[in-house]
């Protein structure tokens, strides 16, 4: 009983965290600013 528990638990937890980690798109910059990057730096 306790090792199932265990189990359980374990799994809850592992699902948990791999939905919690969802990458919906990558980032956009707000419509209303000008984008900047990328940019280059200066080199000595």
């Amino acid at each position: 009983m306790r090792r199932r528990s265990r189990s359980v638990l374990i799994a809850l937890a592992l699902a948990m965290a791999l939905t919690a980690c969802g990458k919906k798109g990558p980032p956009e910059p707000p419509e209303d600013e000008k984008v900047t990057y990328p940019r280059t730096y200066p080199s000595r």
